[in-house]
């Protein structure tokens, strides 16, 4: 028989979502035994949904619990660091969602963490999976796309009084950061997943659609490493919502699907140059097996991965690599200066990107 490995979700927001995408089409992997929020109504709420029996309001009870293989963190970005920290130290499996922590220290430190403990940590980059990405994907890594030229991130979302009714949204000390944390991060993790390394950026950010501390809207020009070169652009103010990512290569130009909240799920444009581009194309893809969409696929792959039977599917050095692209924005648009990939503990911003008044 396979393991099935025992869950508890920390923070019934999107918690209730990695239960219903993730743990309920992967019950042959995984069992959820616990749900932790300080909600008792919320917490309650999702375990009678799901028949769940422990519910637990202190965070500190789950480390002891020995049937306990993974913690998985879904609280807000504040108590990510401290949560993940103790986690792996009780030598737990740890998922934590975006942003995984609040500063380029606090990562290298979980990096180390991780190192150290029995315990293997998977941040959340749910928008990677579907058919549309991994065909795309499959296609770059082929070989067949051939020379990277140029991309186009585009993050067009909405979010008004009611988003940022709850308390913690919109503060640099509880969310961290605006668009570029929580929202752009999906899209600019997708295509760093595509395209490959940064090698620097000079941004801008700004608030002018919500009345909050952090920005909601921003605009980047970014160098590749590989020569290509690309442009970053998000906002919290479209009348209408799109994710669109556009890569143009020396053999195809690449175009995802445009649904916000799902860009890897619908079948990607893949437009080859010529036929004998296409032939190719048309073959590798010829046998193709469905990928479900989000976090069905990422808990899948976790579980292989844990088992030894494939690599993680997302990694702290993902988790770092959007991390430097939000430190970047926030000091190039501070010093209005290009800023060069990686960003080290030399850099002014490693620490803490929050502006002084707020740390």
């Amino acid at each position: 028989m396979s393991k099935v490995y025992t869950v508890a979700v920390v923070g019934g927001g999107i918690g209730r979502s990695h239960i219903v995408e993730g743990y309920e089409p992967n019950k042959d992997r995984f069992r959820v035994i616990a749900i932790c929020d300080l909600d008792a109504g919320r917490r309650n709420g999702l375990a009678d949904e799901f028949g769940i029996e422990r519910r637990v309001e202190n965070f500190d009870e789950l480390l002891g619990m020995d049937d306990l293989d993974i913690i998985d963190v879904c609280t807000p970005p504040m108590v990510h660091y401290p949560m993940v920290m103790a986690a792996l130290k009780a030598g737990k499996h740890v998922i934590c969602e975006k942003p995984l922590v609040g500063s380029l220290r606090q990562v290298d430190e979980v990096i180390a963490a991780e190192k150290r403990s029995k315990g293997r940590l998977m941040p959340v980059f749910q928008y990677r999976f579907g058919n549309g990405i991994q065909q795309a994907k499959a296609t770059i890594d082929a070989g067949l796309a051939g020379k990277p030229y140029v991309g186009t991130v585009e993050t067009l979302w909405r979010r008004e009084a009611d988003y940022y009714a709850v308390p913690w949204r919109g503060r640099w000390k509880t969310e961290l950061g605006g668009v570029l944390m929580t929202h752009a991060i999906h899209p600019h993790d997708i295509f760093t997943y595509l395209m490959g390394e940064p090698k620097s950026l000079f941004g801008r950010v700004a608030t002018r659609v919500n009345p909050i501390e952090v920005e909601d809207c921003i605009s980047a020009s970014v160098e590749m490493q590989s020569g290509a070169l690309a442009s970053f652009t998000a906002t919290l103010g479209s009348a209408d919502e799109i994710s669109r990512i556009r890569l143009a290569f020396e053999n195809v130009t690449i175009e995802s699907d445009h649904e916000a909240y799902n860009p890897g799920k619908a079948l990607w444009k893949i437009l080859p140059r010529n036929e004998a581009t296409k032939a190719k194309i048309d073959a590798l893809l010829a046998n193709w097996q469905d990928v479900p969409s989000r976090f069905e696929t990422q808990m899948r792959l976790f579980w292989d991965a844990l088992e030894g039977k494939g690599p993680m599917p997302v990694t702290s050095a993902d988790s770092r690599r959007a991390l430097e692209i939000v430190t970047a924005f926030y000091h190039s648009s501070e010093t209005h200066t290009d800023v060069a990939f990686p960003i080290g503990p030399e850099h002014p911003k490693y620490e803490s990107w929050l502006p002084e008044g707020f740390r």
